[in-house]
């Protein structure tokens, strides 16, 4: 008996008719075409590109700083908030201060990468053997100041002698003023409140010119500040990391203190919003308007930035400037050890000018 087959009907052995074969072979290449469209108008539109690399994985890296969130660490939570530590390869926890934060210790038992300390306080520790070392600066002048109110009869730093002076009763510059003017301060120990200084108008108060003085005036009060800077005792505000650190990770350091200067200079500069919105976050008792003022302080007394006829500038330290504060502290007789500037300090990441 004869079969006959219909086109696109298989034969009986599985193989395909006349017609079978040539509809088979349209399709084939209609889909081959349509196939090559569209890779190339992947091609043209550069939608077509190598297979992206997985995602770098970041370095954890925590600073610890010295007090609760506040403008003078705005740097740095701009360099957070604005990606800058990310983009250097680096997942930076800022862990916020305050009294009995512990920064030095954190920082050498490796619980901390990154601490933020005055370089006097820094240059004590190292004399008692704290294997620290200052990596850049955060502020080239020491905000630090004695606040009295403006009825009060001092007016100059000399005119502390025989008085209280409300403050860190173990900090350096209480010696040094009275060696430098030849007076007798007395001690009383700071509660970092001001409930005494708004009472007593004879009160003398330890300050910060970017902080408290804010407050006073909310409440009406007119005040004078008596920077310590114009003693002569002019320290920096620092950042430092252990030894260890710097002779195993240099690379980590190196791209912290980078991103870290980025976010200072956008901080200063630009738009501080980013770091005010995550200060405010994770400091309710802060507000928009000590944030500003603050940053105004900070820019309009060259803190941040120095004075680049001196060589100063963002992240910046001296060799001269800490060999004097090292003799300093020395002829107080406040180093338990000799210190070597370069056992302390590094230029290594912030190039001196």
């Amino acid at each position: 008996m004869t079969q006959s087959f219909t086109k696109g009907t298989c034969r009986p052995d599985g193989r395909f008719g006349t017609w079978g074969v040539i509809r088979f072979t349209l399709r084939l290449f209609c889909v081959l075409t349509m196939l090559w469209a569209a890779g190339c108008g992947r091609v043209e539109s550069g939608e077509a590109r190598a297979p992206a690399a997985p995602p770098r994985a970041l370095r954890r890296v925590v600073l610890q700083t010295d007090w609760f969130p506040q403008g003078e660490h705005g740097g740095f939570y701009q360099a957070l908030a604005k990606g800058f530590y990310a983009e250097a390869g680096l997942a930076v926890e800022i862990w916020p201060g305050g009294p009995g934060s512990g920064i030095k210790l954190k920082v050498v038992r490796g619980d901390a990468d990154f601490g933020m300390i005055r370089s006097d306080d820094a240059l004590v520790a190292a004399g008692r053997g704290l294997p620290l070392v200052m990596v850049a600066a955060v502020l080239q002048h020491d905000p630090m100041a004695l606040m009295v109110q403006a009825t009060s009869p001092v007016r100059t730093l000399a005119d502390l002698g025989g008085r209280a002076v409300i403050g860190n009763v173990g900090m350096a510059y209480l010696p040094y003023l009275e060696k430098r003017y030849g007076i007798t301060i007395e001690r009383r120990q700071n509660t970092f409140g001001l409930g005494e200084f708004m009472a007593n108008p004879d009160s003398i108060q330890q300050c910060m010119l970017t902080n408290e003085p804010f407050f006073v005036r909310q409440h009406g009060r007119a005040v004078r500040l008596l920077p310590l800077a114009d003693s002569g005792y002019d320290c920096y505000h620092t950042v430092f990391t252990r030894r260890e650190l710097l002779r195993t990770s240099p690379d980590v350091v190196r791209a912290f203190v980078a991103a870290s200067v980025r976010g200072w200079r956008d901080y200063i500069t630009g738009d501080p919003a980013p770091a005010h919105a995550l200060i405010l976050q994770r400091n309710p008792q802060s507000s928009a308007e000590l944030l500003a003022f603050s940053r105004d302080e900070l820019i309009a007394r060259g803190l941040v930035t120095g004075d680049p006829a001196r060589g100063e500038d963002v992240g910046r330290l001296s060799t001269a400037r800490i060999a004097g504060e090292i003799a300093t502290l020395r002829d107080l007789g406040i180093l338990e050890q000799p210190v070597q500037v370069a056992d302390v300090l590094t230029t290594e990441f912030v190039a001196e000018r």
